[in-house]
């Protein structure tokens, strides 16, 4: 299992928006996260900030992600998500959150 912590900004105005979709995500999404192997998923939010957490269960994340992306009902979520979101500058190419450097875990 590998352990992901992810960060993005949201454009100021659309947190409650933001929000009111996050307390009820499709199940297609949903269905679809379980499908690429990720549990434990969460996302915490602060001064329009945006961090996830999520776990990976799965062999070969590269894989997970392109099915995840590929799948029409996430595209259609990430074409309304897209748009309330505002990426990192400093993010790695290819990213649209950025991914974060784990500095210290405790069981």
């Amino acid at each position: 299992m590998q352990r992901f912590g992810t960060m993005i900004r949201l454009k100021p105005g659309r947190a409650e928006e933001y929000k009111r979709y996050h307390a009820a995500v499709w199940p297609e999404v949903l269905s679809t996260i379980s499908d690429c192997n990720i549990r434990n998923y969460s996302v915490f939010f602060k001064d329009d900030v945006l961090f996830g957490y999520f776990e990976y269960h799965g062999t070969d994340i590269t894989k997970d992600r392109a099915k995840m992306a590929a799948d029409p009902k996430t595209q259609e979520w990430w074409a309304i998500m897209g748009p309330m979101q505002d990426p990192l500058p400093t993010r790695k190419e290819g990213e649209w959150w950025a991914e974060m450097e784990e500095v210290f875990h405790l069981d």
